[in-house]
């Protein structure tokens, strides 16, 4: 079930089995007590549908333009971005390919 939740209510939930406070995990996330025993609350409505995942849409689009050799700095400016926030981004979204990569490839071969 965990694996339809989102990151934030998978982290909640393991602090707080880990024995931590809620008002101590509120104050590391910036969040009321209240605002984290409602997450919490949350976590057990049932869900359907496939399981969270992070939008990739802002690393596509960089991989998209540095394929057409648009510099950083362009591609900084348009999405009002630093230079090197944008080489970061490019380096997540080659990382995040790779483990797809890894993913399919042991999926395959268990098959």
């Amino acid at each position: 079930m965990t694996e339809l939740l989102r990151p934030v209510e998978r982290r909640i939930l393991a602090m707080r089995d880990s024995g931590i406070a809620v008002n101590e995990i509120a104050s590391r996330l910036r969040r009321t007590p209240t605002h984290i025993e409602r997450m919490i609350e949350w976590t057990n409505v049932p869900r359907s549908g496939e399981p969270y995942k992070f939008s990739r849409a802002l690393e596509s689009r960089v991989l998209a333009l540095r394929d057409q050799s648009v510099d950083h700095d362009e591609i900084g400016r348009r999405f009002k971005r630093t230079p090197a926030n944008i080489r970061q981004i490019e380096a997540l979204a080659y990382y995040r390919k790779a483990l797809d990569l890894i993913r399919r490839d042991r999926n395959h071969q268990e098959r």
